[in-house]
């Protein structure tokens, strides 16, 4: 199989590629990274990311790492296969890189920070930080505040499609569906709505059920 994807099924950014691989439909190898063992640390693996971080990936000869760099190369290199994901109409595909943008340095820091929090540090026995949680509610209710008025005149973020502006969403957005900070999304109405959508779509349910199926 050409296509490996290096990591754990239990992280954001591994998360993000695999749910641009089942939109477009392909096949593709998950190698397990023991990270509790320190696996991404070390060799073999920094031959493939040599920032210690995953996901790592193969297609062929190319190897690449950063998930939203690899879920680009995805949607182009497979535009002809399964959920288109770009556009090819240059001014509606800027809209799409624009959102795309707005994800990586808007949302990203305060859903992460959540993320850790609330889902990751109980999964490792660590105590939540409780003024980090509060703080970082208060950042993303703002941004879901700007999300809310594009929402309501767009079904999705990047236009009327489905794109990578709404995918690189999700991990995030499924763990803290799951926890207190529902409440931040419900309090946007046409983001809850697009929440709902974007979450119950197959290819994200592959994600999920791989999760479930793995250790951490």
């Amino acid at each position: 199989m050409a296509i490996k994807v290096h990591g754990s099924a239990f992280s954001i950014a591994v998360m993000r590629v695999f749910a641009c691989l089942n939109e477009k439909g392909l096949e593709y190898e998950f190698v397990r990274v023991d990270m509790r063992a320190g696996e991404h640390t070390k060799e073999p693996f920094l031959s493939l990311n040599p920032f210690g971080q995953v996901p790592a990936f193969e297609d062929g000869d190319l190897k690449l790492f950063e998930s939203r760099a690899v879920n680009q190369y995805i949607a182009h290199a497979y535009a002809d296969k399964g959920n288109p994901l770009i556009c090819q109409d240059p001014r509606k595909m800027a809209i799409v890189s624009l959102w795309m943008e707005v994800e990586a340095q808007k949302y990203d820091a305060p859903a992460a920070k959540l993320t850790r929090e609330l889902i990751i540090k109980p999964l490792l026995g660590m105590s939540t930080d409780d003024a980090i949680v509060e703080e970082q509610e208060v950042q993303l209710a703002k941004v879901l505040d700007v999300y809310e008025a594009r929402l309501a005149q767009s079904k999705y973020l990047g236009g009327d499609s489905f794109s990578l502006a709404d995918l690189h969403h999700l991990p995030t957005m499924n763990y803290l569906i799951g926890t207190r900070v529902k409440a931040v999304f419900d309090a946007h109405p046409h983001v809850s709505s697009w929440c709902a959508d974007i979450l119950a779509r197959p290819a994200w349910q592959k994600v999920v059920a791989m999760k479930n199926n793995q250790r951490l």
